[in-house]
Protein backbone atom coordinates (compact mmCIF):
# COMPACT_ATOMS: atom_id res chain seq x y z
CA UNK A 1 0.00 0.00 0.00
CA UNK A 2 2.84 2.30 0.76
CA UNK A 3 4.78 1.66 -2.32
CA UNK A 4 1.51 2.40 -4.34
CA UNK A 5 1.50 5.74 -2.68
CA UNK A 6 4.90 6.63 -3.33
CA UNK A 7 4.18 6.22 -6.86
CA UNK A 8 1.55 8.08 -6.64
CA UNK A 9 3.31 10.93 -5.41
CA UNK A 10 6.02 10.56 -8.10
CA UNK A 11 3.09 10.70 -11.42
CA UNK A 12 1.67 13.55 -8.87
CA UNK A 13 5.44 15.19 -9.46
CA UNK A 14 5.88 14.37 -13.02
CA UNK A 15 2.20 15.58 -14.28
CA UNK A 16 3.13 18.99 -12.49
CA UNK A 17 6.35 18.92 -14.46
CA UNK A 18 5.58 18.29 -18.40
CA UNK A 19 7.68 21.38 -20.05
CA UNK A 20 10.68 20.96 -16.65
CA UNK A 21 10.43 17.02 -18.04
CA UNK A 22 11.12 18.20 -21.70
CA UNK A 23 13.79 20.54 -20.40
CA UNK A 24 15.67 17.90 -18.73
CA UNK A 25 15.93 15.23 -21.72
CA UNK A 26 17.60 18.19 -23.33
CA UNK A 27 19.86 19.15 -20.46
CA UNK A 28 21.23 15.48 -20.68
CA UNK A 29 22.13 15.43 -23.87
CA UNK A 30 23.88 18.80 -23.17
CA UNK A 31 24.71 18.98 -19.75
CA UNK A 32 27.43 17.04 -18.05
CA UNK A 33 25.35 15.24 -14.97
CA UNK A 34 22.22 17.03 -16.50
CA UNK A 35 22.37 19.86 -13.91
CA UNK A 36 24.25 22.84 -12.63
CA UNK A 37 24.53 21.77 -9.04
CA UNK A 38 24.33 18.45 -7.69
CA UNK A 39 21.92 19.65 -5.34
CA UNK A 40 19.12 20.53 -8.09
CA UNK A 41 19.39 16.79 -9.19
CA UNK A 42 16.08 14.96 -9.26
CA UNK A 43 15.38 11.16 -10.73
CA UNK A 44 12.17 12.95 -12.82
CA UNK A 45 13.22 16.57 -13.32
CA UNK A 46 14.80 19.45 -11.54
CA UNK A 47 13.11 22.86 -10.89
CA UNK A 48 13.45 25.19 -13.56
CA UNK A 49 12.45 28.62 -12.21
CA UNK A 50 11.42 31.80 -14.44
CA UNK A 51 11.19 34.17 -11.87
CA UNK A 52 11.00 35.27 -8.51
CA UNK A 53 9.59 37.55 -6.05
CA UNK A 54 9.84 38.58 -2.45
CA UNK A 55 9.31 35.22 -0.97
CA UNK A 56 7.74 33.51 -3.90
CA UNK A 57 9.06 31.67 -6.86
CA UNK A 58 7.38 30.37 -10.31
CA UNK A 59 8.41 27.36 -12.35
CA UNK A 60 8.25 26.86 -16.40
CA UNK A 61 5.09 24.69 -15.94
CA UNK A 62 3.31 27.56 -14.10
CA UNK A 63 3.96 25.82 -10.23
CA UNK A 64 4.41 28.45 -7.57
CA UNK A 65 6.35 27.88 -4.50
CA UNK A 66 6.40 29.61 -1.19
CA UNK A 67 10.48 29.66 -1.32
CA UNK A 68 12.75 28.75 1.94
CA UNK A 69 15.97 27.94 -0.61
CA UNK A 70 16.03 31.96 -1.05
CA UNK A 71 19.34 31.60 -3.77
CA UNK A 72 21.28 29.07 -1.12
CA UNK A 73 20.45 31.42 1.40
CA UNK A 74 21.94 34.37 -0.25
CA UNK A 75 18.88 35.97 -0.53
CA UNK A 76 17.81 37.79 3.59
CA UNK A 77 16.34 40.26 1.55
CA UNK A 78 14.03 38.11 -0.34
CA UNK A 79 13.86 37.81 -4.11
CA UNK A 80 14.06 40.55 -6.80
CA UNK A 81 14.54 43.53 -3.56
CA UNK A 82 13.78 46.42 -5.28
CA UNK A 83 16.65 48.53 -4.20
CA UNK A 84 19.28 45.87 -5.12
CA UNK A 85 17.77 45.96 -8.65
CA UNK A 86 17.93 49.09 -8.96
CA UNK A 87 21.54 49.07 -7.52
CA UNK A 88 22.38 46.97 -10.18
CA UNK A 89 20.50 48.57 -12.67
CA UNK A 90 22.41 51.54 -12.18
CA UNK A 91 25.69 49.57 -12.37
CA UNK A 92 24.89 48.52 -15.82
CA UNK A 93 25.19 50.88 -18.46
CA UNK A 94 28.34 52.12 -17.19
CA UNK A 95 29.84 48.08 -18.39
CA UNK A 96 30.03 44.72 -17.13
CA UNK A 97 33.69 44.29 -16.53
CA UNK A 98 36.58 46.35 -16.32
CA UNK A 99 39.20 44.15 -15.06
CA UNK A 100 40.52 47.02 -13.52
CA UNK A 101 39.73 47.86 -9.61
CA UNK A 102 36.84 50.70 -9.14
CA UNK A 103 35.91 53.18 -6.34
CA UNK A 104 32.74 51.20 -5.41
CA UNK A 105 34.90 48.17 -4.40
CA UNK A 106 36.40 50.44 -1.66
CA UNK A 107 32.83 51.33 -0.52
CA UNK A 108 32.36 47.43 -0.62
CA UNK A 109 35.42 47.13 1.48
CA UNK A 110 34.63 49.69 4.07
CA UNK A 111 31.02 48.49 4.89
CA UNK A 112 32.25 45.15 5.43
CA UNK A 113 34.85 46.34 7.79
CA UNK A 114 32.14 48.02 9.51
CA UNK A 115 29.87 44.97 10.47
CA UNK A 116 32.48 42.24 10.79
CA UNK A 117 34.62 41.60 13.68
CA UNK A 118 37.66 40.03 11.89
CA UNK A 119 37.44 42.07 8.72
CA UNK A 120 40.24 44.03 9.26
CA UNK A 121 41.11 43.66 5.86
CA UNK A 122 39.46 41.82 3.19
CA UNK A 123 40.10 40.63 0.23
CA UNK A 124 37.29 39.74 -3.07
CA UNK A 125 36.90 36.39 -4.87
CA UNK A 126 34.35 34.46 -7.18
CA UNK A 127 32.57 32.35 -4.65
CA UNK A 128 32.36 30.78 -1.46
CA UNK A 129 34.53 27.52 -2.82
CA UNK A 130 37.15 30.11 -3.55
CA UNK A 131 36.97 32.10 -0.69
CA UNK A 132 37.88 29.12 1.23
CA UNK A 133 40.66 27.78 -0.52
CA UNK A 134 42.22 31.23 -0.39
CA UNK A 135 41.92 31.12 3.17
CA UNK A 136 43.12 27.91 3.42
CA UNK A 137 46.33 28.82 1.22
CA UNK A 138 46.78 31.80 3.86
CA UNK A 139 46.08 29.72 6.50
CA UNK A 140 48.90 27.52 5.39
CA UNK A 141 51.84 30.59 4.37
CA UNK A 142 50.71 32.03 7.91
CA UNK A 143 51.59 29.09 10.30
CA UNK A 144 54.00 27.77 8.08
CA UNK A 145 51.91 24.34 9.05
CA UNK A 146 50.76 22.11 5.79
CA UNK A 147 47.59 20.44 7.76
CA UNK A 148 44.16 21.70 8.77
CA UNK A 149 42.02 20.27 11.04
CA UNK A 150 38.08 19.98 10.18
CA UNK A 151 34.88 18.36 11.71
CA UNK A 152 32.24 15.79 10.69
CA UNK A 153 29.87 17.21 8.70
CA UNK A 154 31.48 20.47 8.19
CA UNK A 155 30.91 21.72 4.64
CA UNK A 156 33.40 24.38 3.01
CA UNK A 157 32.83 24.26 -0.81
CA UNK A 158 33.50 21.49 -3.16
CA UNK A 159 37.20 22.44 -4.21
CA UNK A 160 39.85 19.65 -3.18
CA UNK A 161 41.24 20.92 -0.05
CA UNK A 162 38.14 20.10 1.86
CA UNK A 163 38.05 17.32 -0.04
CA UNK A 164 36.64 14.96 3.17
CA UNK A 165 34.88 15.77 5.89
CA UNK A 166 31.60 16.79 4.37
CA UNK A 167 29.69 14.11 4.22
CA UNK A 168 29.43 10.27 5.86
CA UNK A 169 31.55 8.27 5.88
CA UNK A 170 33.91 11.19 6.99
CA UNK A 171 36.96 9.73 6.56
CA UNK A 172 36.37 9.12 2.90
CA UNK A 173 36.85 11.03 -0.33
CA UNK A 174 33.71 13.32 -1.21
CA UNK A 175 34.59 12.88 -4.56
CA UNK A 176 36.58 11.05 -7.68
CA UNK A 177 39.78 13.00 -8.82
CA UNK A 178 41.20 14.34 -5.14
CA UNK A 179 44.45 13.47 -4.94
CA UNK A 180 45.85 11.18 -2.13
CA UNK A 181 48.02 13.51 -0.94
CA UNK A 182 45.77 16.49 -0.39
CA UNK A 183 43.40 14.20 1.66
CA UNK A 184 46.28 13.76 3.67
CA UNK A 185 46.72 17.44 4.89
CA UNK A 186 43.56 17.24 6.16
CA UNK A 187 42.83 15.65 9.40
CA UNK A 188 38.51 15.43 10.20
CA UNK A 189 36.97 14.76 13.82
CA UNK A 190 34.01 14.53 15.94
CA UNK A 191 33.56 17.98 17.39
CA UNK A 192 34.37 17.45 20.70
CA UNK A 193 36.72 19.38 22.71
CA UNK A 194 38.82 16.82 24.84
CA UNK A 195 39.35 14.96 20.88
CA UNK A 196 40.27 18.20 19.09
CA UNK A 197 42.79 19.36 21.65
CA UNK A 198 43.91 15.54 22.16
CA UNK A 199 44.37 15.83 17.97
CA UNK A 200 45.89 19.45 18.07
CA UNK A 201 48.80 18.23 21.04
CA UNK A 202 49.38 14.95 18.70
CA UNK A 203 49.52 16.69 15.05
CA UNK A 204 51.92 19.48 15.70
CA UNK A 205 51.94 20.27 11.55
CA UNK A 206 48.24 21.49 11.88
CA UNK A 207 48.59 25.26 11.71
CA UNK A 208 44.61 25.85 11.28
CA UNK A 209 40.98 24.96 12.31
CA UNK A 210 38.23 25.31 10.02
CA UNK A 211 34.59 25.40 10.31
CA UNK A 212 30.89 26.39 10.37
CA UNK A 213 30.32 28.02 13.40
CA UNK A 214 26.89 27.27 13.85
CA UNK A 215 27.79 23.28 12.91
CA UNK A 216 28.15 21.34 9.83
CA UNK A 217 26.28 21.61 6.62
CA UNK A 218 24.64 25.08 7.84
CA UNK A 219 23.76 23.70 11.38
CA UNK A 220 22.12 20.52 10.62
CA UNK A 221 25.07 19.18 12.46
CA UNK A 222 24.64 22.32 15.29
CA UNK A 223 27.05 23.70 17.31
CA UNK A 224 26.71 25.84 20.38
CA UNK A 225 27.99 29.22 21.34
CA UNK A 226 30.19 27.65 24.13
CA UNK A 227 31.70 25.16 22.03
CA UNK A 228 33.03 27.96 19.95
CA UNK A 229 34.06 30.37 22.82
CA UNK A 230 35.96 27.27 24.04
CA UNK A 231 37.32 26.54 20.24
CA UNK A 232 38.53 30.15 19.96
CA UNK A 233 40.29 29.81 23.34
CA UNK A 234 41.71 26.08 22.46
CA UNK A 235 43.17 27.03 19.30
CA UNK A 236 44.72 30.49 20.44
CA UNK A 237 46.74 28.57 23.19
CA UNK A 238 47.44 26.25 20.95
CA UNK A 239 48.80 29.01 17.97
CA UNK A 240 46.59 27.42 15.19
CA UNK A 241 44.31 29.36 12.86
CA UNK A 242 40.67 29.69 14.09
CA UNK A 243 39.00 30.12 10.44
CA UNK A 244 35.11 30.83 10.28
CA UNK A 245 33.35 29.60 7.07
CA UNK A 246 30.73 32.27 7.28
CA UNK A 247 29.38 31.97 3.92
CA UNK A 248 25.89 31.47 5.21
CA UNK A 249 26.01 32.64 8.83
CA UNK A 250 27.65 35.60 7.54
CA UNK A 251 24.88 38.62 7.89
CA UNK A 252 22.36 36.25 8.61
CA UNK A 253 22.69 35.54 12.10
CA UNK A 254 23.40 39.40 12.56
CA UNK A 255 24.97 42.19 11.08
CA UNK A 256 28.32 41.06 11.35
CA UNK A 257 27.42 37.73 11.31
CA UNK A 258 27.60 34.71 13.71
CA UNK A 259 31.13 35.86 15.27
CA UNK A 260 29.51 39.13 16.04
CA UNK A 261 26.73 37.19 17.30
CA UNK A 262 28.69 35.70 20.10
CA UNK A 263 31.29 37.26 20.59
CA UNK A 264 33.94 35.33 19.33
CA UNK A 265 36.79 36.72 16.86
CA UNK A 266 38.21 34.37 14.43
CA UNK A 267 41.43 34.79 12.88
CA UNK A 268 40.11 34.61 9.48
CA UNK A 269 36.83 34.52 8.01
CA UNK A 270 35.10 32.92 4.74
CA UNK A 271 31.74 35.23 3.74
CA UNK A 272 29.44 34.89 0.77
CA UNK A 273 25.92 34.96 -0.07
CA UNK A 274 24.41 37.53 1.19
CA UNK A 275 27.40 39.70 1.16
CA UNK A 276 27.17 39.81 -2.53
CA UNK A 277 23.18 40.18 -2.39
CA UNK A 278 22.64 37.19 -3.74
CA UNK A 279 25.03 37.97 -6.98
CA UNK A 280 28.37 35.69 -7.59
CA UNK A 281 31.34 36.30 -5.49
CA UNK A 282 32.35 36.05 -1.99
CA UNK A 283 35.54 37.70 0.73
CA UNK A 284 38.21 36.78 2.36
CA UNK A 285 38.57 38.66 5.59
CA UNK A 286 40.86 38.41 8.52
CA UNK A 287 43.98 39.92 10.53
CA UNK A 288 45.79 42.74 9.24
CA UNK A 289 49.21 40.91 9.85
CA UNK A 290 47.68 37.52 8.04
CA UNK A 291 46.45 39.39 5.14
CA UNK A 292 49.95 41.73 5.09
CA UNK A 293 50.77 38.02 2.52
CA UNK A 294 48.87 39.73 -0.10
CA UNK A 295 51.39 42.92 -0.06
CA UNK A 296 53.76 43.51 -2.42
CA UNK A 297 56.91 45.42 -1.36
CA UNK A 298 58.46 45.96 -4.82
CA UNK A 299 61.69 43.75 -3.78
CA UNK A 300 61.12 40.79 -6.56
CA UNK A 301 62.45 38.28 -4.27
CA UNK A 302 59.96 38.87 -1.88
CA UNK A 303 57.44 39.63 -3.99
CA UNK A 304 57.70 35.96 -5.68
CA UNK A 305 58.26 33.85 -3.08
CA UNK A 306 57.35 35.49 0.22
CA UNK A 307 53.87 36.52 -0.28
CA UNK A 308 50.84 34.85 -0.98
CA UNK A 309 49.66 35.01 -5.08
CA UNK A 310 45.61 35.64 -5.62
CA UNK A 311 44.04 36.10 -8.78
CA UNK A 312 40.29 36.24 -10.38
CA UNK A 313 38.95 38.03 -13.56
CA UNK A 314 35.81 38.68 -12.10
CA UNK A 315 36.97 39.50 -8.57
CA UNK A 316 34.37 42.53 -7.20
CA UNK A 317 33.32 43.00 -10.39
CA UNK A 318 30.75 46.32 -10.58
CA UNK A 319 27.53 44.66 -11.00
CA UNK A 320 28.56 42.21 -7.76
CA UNK A 321 29.78 45.12 -5.83
CA UNK A 322 26.55 47.26 -6.67
CA UNK A 323 24.39 44.82 -5.12
CA UNK A 324 26.81 43.85 -2.37
CA UNK A 325 26.64 47.38 -1.16
CA UNK A 326 22.76 47.86 -1.46
CA UNK A 327 22.49 44.73 0.57
CA UNK A 328 24.88 45.70 3.08
CA UNK A 329 23.12 48.94 3.71
CA UNK A 330 20.03 47.26 3.95
CA UNK A 331 20.97 44.62 6.99
CA UNK A 332 23.42 46.92 8.36
CA UNK A 333 20.83 47.54 11.38
CA UNK A 334 19.55 44.76 12.19
CA UNK A 335 15.94 44.74 11.10
CA UNK A 336 15.54 42.27 8.28
CA UNK A 337 17.30 39.66 10.63
CA UNK A 338 15.13 40.02 13.21
CA UNK A 339 12.12 39.87 10.85
CA UNK A 340 13.79 36.62 9.24
CA UNK A 341 14.42 35.41 12.91
CA UNK A 342 10.97 35.26 13.70
CA UNK A 343 9.22 34.07 11.39
CA UNK A 344 11.84 30.96 11.52
CA UNK A 345 10.65 30.87 15.12
CA UNK A 346 6.91 30.47 14.41
CA UNK A 347 7.70 28.16 11.29
CA UNK A 348 9.58 25.77 13.81
CA UNK A 349 7.44 25.62 16.47
CA UNK A 350 4.25 25.12 14.11
CA UNK A 351 6.17 22.27 13.01
CA UNK A 352 7.26 21.14 15.92
CA UNK A 353 3.39 20.96 17.28
CA UNK A 354 2.45 18.95 13.69
CA UNK A 355 5.28 16.38 14.73
CA UNK A 356 4.08 16.18 18.20
CA UNK A 357 0.84 15.74 16.63
CA UNK A 358 0.97 12.90 14.83
CA UNK A 359 4.06 11.05 17.08
CA UNK A 360 6.54 11.36 14.97
CA UNK A 361 10.28 9.99 15.83
CA UNK A 362 11.69 13.86 14.46
CA UNK A 363 11.77 17.46 15.65
CA UNK A 364 12.60 20.44 13.65
CA UNK A 365 15.74 22.57 15.11
CA UNK A 366 17.45 25.27 14.20
CA UNK A 367 19.26 29.10 14.99
CA UNK A 368 18.33 32.43 13.55
CA UNK A 369 16.45 32.46 10.14
CA UNK A 370 17.62 28.40 9.83
CA UNK A 371 15.49 25.68 9.83
CA UNK A 372 16.46 21.68 9.90
CA UNK A 373 14.03 19.04 10.06
CA UNK A 374 15.10 15.32 11.59
CA UNK A 375 12.98 12.60 11.58
CA UNK A 376 13.76 8.59 11.99
CA UNK A 377 13.50 7.02 8.97
CA UNK A 378 10.50 3.60 9.01
CA UNK A 379 10.44 1.77 11.49
CA UNK A 380 12.64 3.43 13.42
CA UNK A 381 14.96 2.76 16.66
CA UNK A 382 11.93 2.18 18.70
CA UNK A 383 11.82 5.30 20.62
CA UNK A 384 9.09 6.13 23.17
CA UNK A 385 10.18 9.73 23.68
CA UNK A 386 11.37 12.56 21.75
CA UNK A 387 14.33 13.18 24.59
CA UNK A 388 15.35 9.25 22.78
CA UNK A 389 14.90 10.93 19.04
CA UNK A 390 17.00 14.01 19.72
CA UNK A 391 20.54 13.62 18.73
CA UNK A 392 23.90 15.26 17.90
CA UNK A 393 25.77 12.54 16.18
CA UNK A 394 27.02 13.59 12.81
CA UNK A 395 26.76 10.87 10.93
CA UNK A 396 23.04 10.01 12.18
CA UNK A 397 21.34 14.09 11.34
CA UNK A 398 23.26 13.77 7.70
CA UNK A 399 21.72 10.38 7.04
CA UNK A 400 18.06 10.24 6.54
CA UNK A 401 17.40 7.83 3.92
CA UNK A 402 17.09 9.19 0.26
CA UNK A 403 13.53 7.64 0.01
CA UNK A 404 12.52 9.93 3.17
CA UNK A 405 14.22 13.13 1.84
CA UNK A 406 13.52 12.73 -1.49
CA UNK A 407 9.16 12.07 -0.51
CA UNK A 408 9.44 15.36 1.67
CA UNK A 409 10.50 17.49 -0.69
CA UNK A 410 8.50 16.18 -3.83
CA UNK A 411 4.94 16.33 -0.97
CA UNK A 412 6.20 19.80 -0.58
CA UNK A 413 6.72 20.77 -4.27
CA UNK A 414 3.61 19.57 -5.25
CA UNK A 415 1.48 21.58 -2.42
CA UNK A 416 3.87 24.46 -3.42
CA UNK A 417 6.78 25.15 -1.06
CA UNK A 418 10.30 24.63 -1.77
CA UNK A 419 13.40 23.41 0.44
CA UNK A 420 16.85 24.71 0.44
CA UNK A 421 18.26 21.11 0.48
CA UNK A 422 17.65 17.49 2.56
CA UNK A 423 15.08 18.89 4.41
CA UNK A 424 15.41 22.21 5.70
CA UNK A 425 15.47 26.31 4.69
CA UNK A 426 15.65 29.76 5.66
CA UNK A 427 13.61 32.60 5.92
CA UNK A 428 13.70 36.03 4.79
CA UNK A 429 12.48 39.22 5.99
CA UNK A 430 10.20 39.07 2.83
CA UNK A 431 8.59 36.37 3.91
CA UNK A 432 5.08 36.81 5.36
CA UNK A 433 3.08 35.77 8.54
CA UNK A 434 0.60 34.23 5.86
CA UNK A 435 3.44 31.80 4.18
CA UNK A 436 4.32 30.46 7.19
CA UNK A 437 0.58 29.88 8.79
CA UNK A 438 0.09 28.27 4.59
CA UNK A 439 3.81 26.17 5.13
CA UNK A 440 2.79 25.17 8.38
CA UNK A 441 -0.09 23.80 6.94
CA UNK A 442 1.54 22.05 4.36
CA UNK A 443 4.31 20.77 6.31
CA UNK A 444 1.12 18.90 8.61
CA UNK A 445 -0.12 17.34 5.57
CA UNK A 446 3.08 16.27 3.89
CA UNK A 447 3.81 14.27 7.44
CA UNK A 448 0.63 12.97 7.93
CA UNK A 449 0.91 11.65 4.30
CA UNK A 450 4.75 10.30 5.08
CA UNK A 451 3.54 8.54 7.85
CA UNK A 452 0.64 7.16 6.12
CA UNK A 453 3.10 5.84 3.62
CA UNK A 454 5.35 4.08 6.48
CA UNK A 455 8.30 6.38 5.12
CA UNK A 456 8.60 8.13 8.94
CA UNK A 457 8.37 6.62 12.05
CA UNK A 458 6.18 7.44 15.22
CA UNK A 459 6.74 7.02 18.67
CA UNK A 460 5.92 3.84 20.47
Amino acid sequence: MAIVSRDRVARQFAEQRRRAIGLYRRANAAMAGGVGHDLRYNDIAPTYVTHARGSHKWDVDGNEYIDYGMGNAALLLGHAHPAVIEAVQRAVPNGLHFGNDHPEMLDWAELIQSLVPSAERVRFTNSGSEGATLALRLARAFSGRDRVLRLEGHFSGWHDAVGRGAAPPFDAAVSLGIPAATLAATVVVPADLAVIERTLADNPDIGALMLEPSGGSWGTVPLTHAFNRSLRELTRDREVLLVYDEVITGFRYSPGGYQALIGVVPDLTVLGKIVTGGLPGAVVAGRADIMDLFAFTGDPRHDRYQRVTHQGTFNANPLTVAAGVATLRLVADGAPQARADRLAEQLRAGMNESLVHHRVAGYVYGDSSVWHVYVQAYPGTGASSLDQVRTSDASTLKSIPAPAVTAFQRHLQIRGVDVLSSTGGVTSAAHSDEDIQRTIEIFDDVIRAMVDERLVATLV
